[in-house]
């Protein structure tokens, strides 16, 4: 086994295999409507359900070099996907989620995807211009991208709040990469972690009443793989911070939105040492 997709019961404390493989995946989306996890592997994208069947791939059209930075609009109806095929680093298009034609979203490049709005209209994602790492907004019909921050330190990995009125993201503006958040016109800007760790990712829950995140061990640098690393769930705010578990993982374990649509579990991936 490389690769074990998982989904951790929040109330519970379990932790329940869904599917494990000796290819390398990641990333899994949480479909809204419950049934399915959307997760990368080769390039490609798969709809893997809860049934212990193998997934199926999604058409992606022309691109065929997907990274792990992919969603699923909140109707259920459209995928985002970030994919290098076509220019040679990364762009974000959307597509039917049944699978089609992909559509150019950003021209500015190269762009990374995270997060979705909740009123589905707009997108959140990285992007690096002139070598410099941070939080974008679009909207999903393209145009001009609105930058949120500006260059303090690297700034990666936006995830919306369901209320729509913050933007999670994580910065090594202060030294160690930690969890901030901004409001969507860029305002406000407030640290959310103070943590002897490297914080990547945060998913806020779709219940608004927690917040997920990666915690590398503090001399990490990057978001590297295959390393041990813990799941740490807090309040919006940032109070009651705790380790959920540890895991070996990293890159590829939770980089995109993963909560279930009530907000009681979510999915990640664990690795084993390649061989």
């Amino acid at each position: 086994m490389r690769s074990s997709v998982e989904i951790f019961d929040v109330a519970g404390g379990e932790t329940r295999i869904v599917w494990q493989t000796d290819r390398l995946v990641e990333a899994p989306n949480w479909s809204p409507d419950g049934n399915f996890l959307v997760i990368n592997g080769n390039g490609r994208l798969y709809r893997l359900a809860f049934d212990g069947s193998e997934p199926t791939e999604i058409d992606t059209g022309f691109a065929r070099q997907c990274n792990n930075d992919h969603g699923i609009s909140p109707d259920g109806s459209t995928l985002v996907i970030s994919d290098k095929t076509e220019f040679g680093q990364s762009a974000i298009y959307l597509l039917p989620a049944e699978g089609g034609t992909p559509r150019l979203v950003t021209r500015n490049l190269p762009s990374y995807w995270h997060g979705w709005s909740p009123d589905g209209r707009a997108l959140a994602y990285c992007g690096i211009r002139d070598q410099v790492f941070d939080i974008y907004t679009i909207s999903v019909d393209g145009g001009d991208e609105r930058r949120l921050t500006h260059g303090e330190g690297r700034n990666d990995g936006p995830d919306w709040s369901p209320d729509g009125e913050w933007i999670y993201f994580n910065s090594s503006r202060t030294g160690r990469m930690q969890i901030w958040r901004v409001r969507p016109d860029g305002s406000d800007v407030k640290r959310i972690t103070n943590s002897p760790y490297g914080d990547w990712f945060p998913h806020p829950s779709p219940d608004g009443k927690h917040l997920l995140v990666l915690s590398y061990d503090g001399d990490v640098f990057d978001h590297p793989r295959d390393l041990d690393v813990r799941l740490r769930l807090m309040d919006p705010e940032g109070g009651n911070a705790h380790v959920l578990f540890e895991l070996f993982g990293g890159q590829g374990t939770m980089n995109v939105p993963n909560w279930s649509p009530s907000g009681d579990a979510f999915a990640f991936v664990r690795y084993q040492p390649e061989r």
